[in-house]
């Protein structure tokens, strides 16, 4: 029998976040979070957990900042596997990014 609970989170979700999205475009990505504080509503927790007995278990977790309204940042379990131009070092996770690390989108 396999567990999962919480908000499913995958580093294809993880990539396409990008600071100074707007609430409503970061919901689109991640669905809504399974924790919002009362006490800090700029902080969004995303928490997944996968239990298969005996074989795998396994937990991943992300926060994400809002600003303004504006993703500002957000740290985790996971990272962007993308670079930007001014860094040619992967983001590790646990780092945060924020909209100084972040090229703003290229519209085609």
């Amino acid at each position: 029998m396999t567990v999962q609970q919480g908000n499913v989170i995958t580093q294809e979700m993880i990539d396409q976040l990008k600071p100074g999205m707007s609430r409503i475009q970061v919901a689109y990505i991640m669905g809504e979070p399974i924790l919002r504080s009362t006490f800090n509503p700029n902080r969004w927790d995303y928490v997944y957990t996968i239990l298969v007995p005996g074989l795998f278990d396994q937990q991943v977790s992300m926060a994400l900042f809002f600003e303004e309204d504006v993703l500002a940042y957000f740290t985790g379990d996971m990272a962007p596997t993308t670079t930007t131009e001014e860094s040619d070092t992967e983001a590790t996770a646990d780092e945060e990014v924020t909209a100084d690390q972040q090229e703003s989108p290229q519209d085609a």
